[in-house]
């Protein structure tokens, strides 16, 4: 009888990865029912589902991670047999090894079988993070497709494909009633909404062309998201010679709009994605310091000051006057 680990030993040095190496021997039987989904940082980011089959993990490797409604279909490669080990295995594999990267485990759990041939699998999920059910179908040679059947994700709503930004009104004098108003930089970049799914970046300028093919050097800033999905509002700055995204609002946020909750709530989501790597950051955010913000662009020679109501909503293609642009 065929070893259905052979493919899986002979893409690997157990002298040099942490992965499991059963040795040779008859496989364990269990009931057909568990499953783990593994997210893993390898040279690009995906999300491996391992289905226990037979003494073994069928697996497939899903660049976007499982589809949350039905209306949207994700590729599903299908790669070697796992042993039954893996479905607890996280840790590092090393660089120039095969999968090299950081692999944990994103949701486990059980799963029922509905169907389960060469060119078609129907499973019902039940985990924390996924449930329900799914259909795989093989398209060609080794690309499958995924599709969930049960309705979509309770509360979740799609990701807008593209927004035009919102922008302040300008003011010769700032506001009378200044101290309520949350104050930030206004930063003379160039303005670029990011739109982030399944450790994709997809980045669109103000009048909703893709830029993402010039900006690669942000593509980092999507892996570092992982699962979640997020539409960021922010610009592209030049600070101290490199050229940096800053963000200063979040617009949808892991199957939520947040298009109509106040703006405090909106900072609060931003705040909590935690934007901070080598060339993204989180622009500062100073409620009713007009007076100090105002000195600092001036000494940092940015154009001016922007103050933002707290529970003003966003309004996509408007220039609102719960935003408020005085000059430094």
């Amino acid at each position: 009888m065929a070893d259905k680990l052979e493919p899986y030993r002979g893409k690997r040095d157990p002298r040099r990865t942490r992965e499991p190496f059963p040795a040779d021997g008859p496989l364990p039987r269990g009931d057909d029912d568990t499953f783990v989904i593994q997210e893993h940082h390898a040279r690009s980011l995906h999300w491996d589902l391992r289905l226990e089959r037979e003494g073994v993990l069928a697996s497939w490797a899903i660049p976007k991670g499982l589809p949350p409604d039905p209306a949207t279909n994700h590729l599903a490669v299908h790669t070697e047999d796992h042993p039954m080990e893996y479905a607890t295995f996280e840790g590092e594999i090393p660089a120039g090894e095969y999968g090299g990267g950081t692999m944990t485990i994103w949701d486990r759990g059980t799963y029922e079988t509905e169907k389960w041939s060469d060119r078609e699998v129907m499973i019902v999920l039940r985990g924390e993070r996924a449930s329900g059910k799914y259909v795989l179908f093989r398209t060609h040679g080794r690309n499958w497709m995924i599709h969930r059947m049960s309705p979509p994700v309770e509360s979740w709503e799609p990701m807008p494909s593209s927004l035009a930004p919102m922008s302040p009104v300008t003011r010769s004098r700032a506001p009378k009633d200044a101290g309520e108003y949350a104050w930030e930089f206004a930063w003379g970049g160039t303005r670029a909404l990011a739109y982030i799914q399944g450790g994709r970046l997809t980045l669109r300028s103000a009048r909703g062309a893709d830029v993402t093919a010039e900006y690669r050097w942000l593509r980092p800033l999507a892996e570092a998201f992982g699962s979640r999905a997020a539409v960021l509002d922010g610009e592209v700055v030049r600070l101290g010679g490199t050229l940096v995204y800053v963000a200063y609002d979040a617009l949808y946020d892991d199957g939520a709009s947040l298009l109509d909750a106040p703006f405090e709530t909106r900072r609060e989501a931003l705040e909590d994605m935690a934007v901070t790597g080598p060339r993204w950051q989180t622009a500062p955010s100073y409620p009713g310091e007009l007076k100090a913000v105002r000195q600092a662009a001036r000494a940092q020679s940015l154009p001016g000051v922007v103050g933002k109501h707290p529970g003003s909503p966003y309004k996509p293609g408007e220039e609102s006057p719960a935003w408020v642009f005085v000059a430094a």
